[in-house]
């Protein structure tokens, strides 16, 4: 499945960070503090087994999407492969958990705690005495206070991404002993945890020309189980081999080959025995699940093929009598003999026997499939819908909510993961998942999914059902519609704008209850079909096929809603930008978009889906502000004070007159926000700083600038036997324990709940 991968640590975070001030804020509905987290909606699924039962030795050959650019996780150009390289190479003070929480790692860290916090907070880390890097020297204060350096923002001649934390420290020293590291904070820093993973030697961060270019091909120091044989770019792989100076258990696996392999060529390389793990789309993770199904005991081919029918091959299948070339010659003879034209009789054996080779072909596909099995889980991110509120209708706060709530985000999530048998639940929050701490639904905020409240927003911003549409000149865009490189200037702002939220209204702060006076429309319908470059989704066309709604159906079926009369303002009518990638693999986003657009259809707003290439999505569109609505994703870490706060910050004008976004790339914040993610990473009273997120993701929703939809699934394809690895979810990958079963240890194992 194609989604947007876009890693709060892996992109420049060039926002300045604004002194968290002391400011009364009012209590925000849905921001309970005691509300439970809960759990993971889904659990881990890595064919989990204990050393004792892994082979020592074998080379896991496992899919990824690129060779890194670099191995430096802190350049603005690391990607996914990076942090895995990393993760298997270089130490980690802390790992994620199951449950998306940090936990220290007893291979490098034997304690680590807060010490003091007046006049200043001061940590100190004890470093496990075993640990140190592969050319023998001891992992010590020189690499933490190296690392400091490069990252603190303070030397521009390090091209650093991220200075998050690191701009909070006022010194790093040896502590009582080699083995201590004193840290020792200018501010008070709620996610301390979150520094010095992964923590690069000396060699790389001492200096900026090591830093800069330094560790982008190779890194010759590691400290982990394993170590960066070779980046080879020639064959689109890194190869990484067992460290003999690992102190920990030692690695089971001799070798991990990341290959870089596009998505959609992955199920013929699983088929040709080149990989032994890798991320899937749902049509692939269907067939290497119908190969591994049940069998026929006299053939070995799958006894049914997609949709219940037959496999190829399989008893009961169009050609299951056929078997070799005498049927064919047989055929021919019967032919003959019975005066049938020679030439048909021969034009029907070549039919025969090309239909005899794709089954051939499909039986040695399913044969090769048949080796894997699908794991399944939920990852730690999770997919929206982007409204850009720089300019045009959306800038209007009261129309970006019409737009949110006319959503049925439960059907929305229900759509993607239901059929893959994944609990379908709707994100509640910008800042964390389902199982960690900070979590809890804050939508009440922008109310329920109710049509009619919805078409009112639009009303008191001026957008009312069946208004005068002005006949456009030529090139004139509907409100709303943009161009490549081009900006709407005919919607108005908010008199609300973003200054502050004096002017955001969140449900419950006045009185009202979410659902009252509301019809609970909810707009529901069958996905549209991809539209090609620009095309329309009409609010006002009739997608009946005559007759009256409901008229060929069941006795007692409802008749569909009738979609709404559009909208319109000033004499033109609202029409949104919907901008999707269109390469394979994102089937997925494009049936929300459908549905989204049969939504909106139902409060009288157009959309015109745009289908642009995946490689310039990103960059050329939602980077750049060039769409009103979009889906991508974004991951919830274990520190979301950090790691969210510049997705969610206000822009700020910077020196050259420019807008700063940071990484909000919908260009809606308020100064609220800010200030309530500031405090949340500045007091070390954990209770206290997840209230703060919650109010702060209150506001967020309030703000309808993002709508979080579902968390994204996770499929992967696994040899059979492969043990320790699949679909992680929220726990970071333990490289060591990952191998292949010893033989005679392989057997059925339980399979992962969804809901567990």
């Amino acid at each position: 499945m194609s989604h947007v991968r876009v890693g709060p640590r892996a992109v420049t975070r060039s926002v300045a960070f604004l002194t968290a001030g002391v400011l009364a804020v009012p209590a925000l509905a849905g921001c309970t503090s005691d509300e439970p987290a809960g759990k993971p909606l889904a659990a881990q699924d890595v064919a989990a087994a204990p050393r004792s039962r892994v082979a020592d030795g074998g080379t896991l050959r496992w899919a990824v999407d690129s060779v890194p650019e670099t191995l430096n996780a802190f350049q603005a150009d690391a990607d996914d492969t990076t942090n895995r390289v990393a993760q298997a190479v270089l130490p980690s003070m802390y790992r994620t958990d199951d449950t998306g929480r940090p936990a220290r790692n007893p291979d490098y860290l034997e304690s680590a705690e807060v010490v003091d916090t007046e006049p200043k907070q001061v940590v100190v880390y004890k470093l496990n005495q075993q640990a140190v890097w592969s050319d023998g020297r001891e992992i010590g204060a020189a690499d933490f206070a190296a690392q400091w350096r490069a990252l603190s923002g303070k030397d521009s001649a390090y091209w650093t991404a991220r200075n998050a934390g690191y701009d909070r420290i006022e010194k790093v020293e040896r502590g009582a002993g080699d083995l201590e590291v004193k840290i020792t904070f200018s501010r008070p820093y709620a996610d301390w945890q979150s520094l010095f993973t992964p923590l690069y030697p000396k060699d790389v961060t001492g200096t900026p020309d090591a830093f800069n270019d330094g560790a982008r091909r190779e890194l010759k120091v590691t400290a982990g189980p394993f170590a960066v044989q070779k980046v080879d770019t020639k064959d689109d792989e890194v190869v990484l081999a067992g460290n003999p100076r690992w102190w920990g258990e030692p690695a089971k696996l001799e070798q991990i080959v990341l290959r870089a392999v596009p998505r959609d060529k992955r199920v013929s390389e699983l088929v040709a025995g080149k990989l032994d793990l890798a991320e899937v789309d749902p049509e692939t993770a269907d067939e290497v699940g119908l190969a591994a199904g049940p069998r026929d005991a006299g053939t070995g081919t799958p006894l049914m093929g997609p949709q219940g029918t037959p496999a190829a091959g399989a008893p009961g299948s169009p050609l299951a009598g056929d078997r070799g070339r005498s049927a064919a010659q047989a055929l021919r003879s019967w032919a003959l003999a019975n005066g049938s034209d020679e030439e048909a009789a021969e034009e029907e054996v070549l039919a025969r026997e090309e239909r005899r080779e794709t089954e051939a072909k499909a039986q040695r596909r399913q044969r090769a499939l048949s080796g894997f099995e699908v794991r399944k889980s939920l990852e730690p991110a999770y997919t929206q819908l982007a409204l850009n509120g720089a300019d045009g209708p959306l800038a209007d706060e009261r129309v970006r909510r019409a737009v949110a709530r006319a959503l049925d985000r439960k059907k929305l999530a229900e759509a993607v993961l239901k059929p893959l048998g994944l609990p379908a639940e709707p994100v509640g929050s910008h800042v964390a998942l389902a199982g960690q701490p900070a979590y809890a639904d804050g939508s009440g905020a922008l109310g329920d999914q109710n049509a009619k409240e919805a078409r009112a927003l639009l009303a008191d911003a001026g957008w009312v059902p069946g208004g005068p549409v002005k006949k456009t000149e030529k090139g004139e865009k509907a409100a709303g519609a943009e161009g490549d490189g081009e900006k709407e200037k005919d919607g108005k702002k908010s008199e609300d704008g973003d200054d502050g939220d004096d002017g955001t209204y969140i449900v419950g702060e006045d009185g009202k209850n979410p659902g009252d006076g509301g019809d609970g429309e909810n707009g529901e319908g069958g996905a549209k079909a991809d539209a090609e470059s620009g095309e329309k989704h009409s609010s006002g066309k009739n997608t009946a096929q005559g007759g009256a709604p409901g008229a060929y159906a069941p006795k007692g079926t409802a008749a569909p809603a009738a979609a709404a009369a559009p909208v319109a303002k000033d004499g033109k009518a609202l029409t949104l930008r919907f901008v999707l990638p269109s390469g394979p693999g994102s089937e997925a986003l494009r049936t929300v978009a459908g549905r989204v657009s049969d939504m909106l259809d139902e409060i009288g707003i157009d959309t015109a889906i745009t289908k642009v290439p995946d490689e310039s999505y990103f960059k050329d569109h939602i980077a750049s502000g060039a769409y009103d609505l979009a889906l991508y994703s974004w991951p919830a870490t274990a520190f979301p004070a950090t790691d969210a706060r510049p997705v969610y910050a206000k822009p700020v004008p910077a020196a050259d007159g420019s807008l700063n976004v940071a990484q909000n790339y919908t260009r809606v914040g308020t100064d609220q926000v800010d200030q309530l993610f500031d405090r949340a990473m500045s007091t070390l009273d954990r209770k206290e700083a997840r209230d703060l997120l919650r109010k702060a993701d209150s506001r967020i929703w309030a703000a309808a600038g993002s709508v979080p939809l579902y968390q994204r699934p996770q499929l992967t394809a696994a040899r059979k036997g492969l043990a320790n690895a699949g679909a992680f979810g929220f726990e970071t990958p333990v490289y060591e324990d990952m191998g292949f079963l010893k033989k005679g240890a392989q057997g059925p194992r339980p399979a992962a709940s969804p809901s567990s």
